[in-house]
């Protein structure tokens, strides 16, 4: 239900928010409420506290509940466009991206350089996509989300029960998911946990910088060694906890960080690896389990490691 305060546009608007937004991130939620606005302007007016819920200033990461009432403050929008037309060749690639369907949950290999959802100067992400290509599915949600460089496991509900049990199961630490990553230089042998506090800062840009520090969140995630080449480790790492770009600020903390990485890598490693065929960042999430509701069966899920990442590793020594 949508409330507006007349008098000049743009207006105050008060949104209830209703089963269909229960559990989302207030950020998200107006990421799409004000279509056509900077995400570094919802962030402002997010700090300001312009944006209130139950007439409270919220952070960015607050959830949503049914009952609550969102304050969107007068925001000038642009007109929104056209959602940009799924073409033949992204609709084939995703089409073959599906490693796991059933009538509650969808799981996609997403591809490298593929955001997960529209906003910011991005007409079309991957769930946009999907709804495109299943006009008749009455409820397509991201379960949880990954960089847009990253590729690999992402699951997308088909039912809302789907979404909040996922949710819960997120929460509490039941999926395991397992992520490939190609670092610089050669990984210590006893460096299997990574427990480092992290603090999530938007630059004025919107953009999004994560560094370890004391009053940042806790932060854990394993690393094991799959493979050691001559100036480089593939390891395999599982977030223990769920924090923004936590594997690449692990990574880089430690002093081995992920090749690729254009916001938290080596400029010289990254130089050298480029040479030798690697174009974007080397993170791949390469398989999770989740045990389904009301069932004792733990269903795993993996997602073949991209072609170009492949050709990278056959070059190396």
């Amino acid at each position: 239900m949508v409330n507006e305060i007349q008098g000049q546009r743009p207006a105050v608007r008060f949104i209830d928010v209703t089963d269909s937004h229960e559990g989302q991130r207030v950020d998200n939620f107006l990421l799409r409420e004000l279509k056509g606005v900077p995400k570094s302007r919802i962030y402002r007016i997010l700090r300001r506290g312009e944006v209130r819920v139950n007439k409270s200033r919220v952070k960015p990461e607050y959830k949503l509940q049914v009952g609550d009432r969102v304050r969107v403050p007068p925001v000038r929008m642009e007109a929104a466009g056209p959602i940009a037309p799924v073409s033949g060749g992204l609709q084939a690639k995703l089409e073959a991206s599906i490693v796991y369907e059933d009538e509650r949950l969808l799981v996609v290999n997403k591809p490298s350089g593929l955001a997960v959802h529209g906003g910011s100067g991005i007409n079309l992400g991957l769930i946009e996509a999907l709804r495109q290509l299943r006009p008749d599915a009455r409820f397509l949600e991201l379960v949880h989300r990954l960089d847009r460089d990253t590729s690999g496991c992402l699951m997308i509900a088909k039912k809302r029960s789907m979404l909040r049990y996922l949710h819960q199961q997120l929460r509490e630490g039941h999926i395991n998911k397992r992520y490939w990553a190609l670092v610089a230089g050669r990984w210590p042998n006893r460096k299997q946990l990574v427990s480092a506090p992290l603090m999530k800062n938007h630059l004025q840009s919107g953009e999004r910088i994560v560094r370890v520090s004391a009053e940042g969140k806790q932060s854990r995630t394993g690393f094991a060694i799959l493979h050691r080449y001559e100036q480089a480790t593939l390891v395999e790492a599982r977030p223990l906890t769920g924090r923004t770009h936590q594997i690449r600020v692990h990574a880089q903390h430690v002093g081995h960080p992920l090749l690729g990485d254009d916001k938290y890598g080596d400029r010289e490693a990254d130089l050298h690896f480029k040479k030798l065929g690697l174009k974007r960042l080397f993170l791949h999430a390469v398989s999770l389990d989740v045990r389904l509701p009301d069932s004792e069966q733990v269903l795993s899920i993996e997602a073949p490691l991209s072609d170009d990442l492949q050709r990278v590793l056959d070059t190396l020594v």
